[in-house]
């Protein structure tokens, strides 16, 4: 079977939404991402970095979904990585209230000799000369890298390191605010086309509550995200849907366009589950059950049948 490395921030986060607050919790980007792959079982592998007041407890809650943490390190008398934020009422804006990079400023990964031949490889959204630094560790290229990038990689001072990533990697995951930015282009077709000019295959728009668009080659796929009842934290929910397309690529081991149209249903359907409790605890708790009821409640919504004359 194929194998699935991360790597990407482990956090603490601190959260307030319209719905209520949280102490720090397990938060960065590589647990969401873990935890969405975990559902298609398959081996994975988070690098990454924390402090000495990391609970063990963490750990043991991403082992248990037979994740390898043990390219984690832990810096002695380190502190671990903390964000806190509060989002508007929309939940579609938030505000950071603090930053604490702590161990991560100093974050150089390492990958384990067992995941130097990962098929998959998720590049969680770091510098890009770190994760640039990753795609150089490994024996051959992995048969698909995949770039998750923010933003704030996109001012003047990281552009060009930007761009040196972009290149290598096979697959791109951006919101559609990134993307205008990024190619300076508004219409996302004009931008999905920019960016694959700059070196990817694919290039993935996120839109939040709004769905998903998935570019390659001229072809476009759209998933829908799940109208929900009751959203309480979107924290993480672009990790979930990263760790969902992985997840499945890596169970399949097909990477043609049908299959990646597939990944997306599925990296939304996890999605929509993420954004239903604070932090990862939907996530830890997701039952196979509700996963499959929740497929075919995508399936219901998008198809249809039409006569064309």
């Amino acid at each position: 079977m194929s194998k699935l490395l991360i790597v990407g921030s482990v956090a603490f986060d601190a959260i307030e939404t319209p719905f209520g607050k949280t102490d720090k919790i397990l938060g960065g980007a590589a647990p969401y991402i873990a935890l969405s792959a975990s559902n298609f079982n398959i081996p994975s592998a988070i690098v990454s970095v924390v402090g000495e007041d990391f609970p063990k407890d963490y750990f043991k809650t991403l082992e248990e979904k037979n994740i390898d943490t043990s390219a984690i390190k832990v810096v002695e008398g380190g502190k671990t990585f903390f964000w806190r934020g509060k989002y508007h009422n929309d939940l579609n804006s938030r505000d950071t209230l603090e930053t604490q990079l702590n161990v991560l400023a100093d974050f150089q990964p390492v990958v384990p000799d067992n995941y130097k031949d990962a098929e998959i490889v998720v590049l969680g959204n770091l510098n890009p000369l770190v994760q640039l630094s990753v795609l150089e560790q490994f024996n051959e290229k992995p048969k698909l890298a995949i770039l998750d990038t923010m933003n704030f990689w996109m001012e003047d001072a990281f552009i060009n390191d930007l761009h040196k990533v972009i290149a290598k990697v096979d697959v791109i995951t951006i919101n559609d605010e990134e993307a205008r930015q990024l190619s300076g282009e508004y219409s996302l077709v004009k931008a999905a086309r920019v960016i694959e000019k700059m070196g990817p295959k694919y290039v993935v728009i996120k839109k939040g509550e709004h769905g998903a668009l998935l570019f390659h080659n001229g072809q476009i796929f759209f998933a829908p995200a799940l109208p929900l009842e009751e959203v309480f934290d979107p924290t993480g929910a672009g990790d979930t849907f990263a760790g969902g397309f992985a997840g499945y690529l890596t169970k399949t081991g097909d990477l043609s366009f049908e299959s990646m149209k597939k990944a997306i249903i599925h990296a939304s359907n996890l999605a929509s589950f993420c954004v239903e409790k604070f932090g990862t605890e939907r996530m830890e708790n997701l039952k196979r059950e509700e996963v499959q009821k929740r497929l075919q409640q995508f399936k219901e919504l998008t198809q249809f049948e039409i006569e064309l004359s």
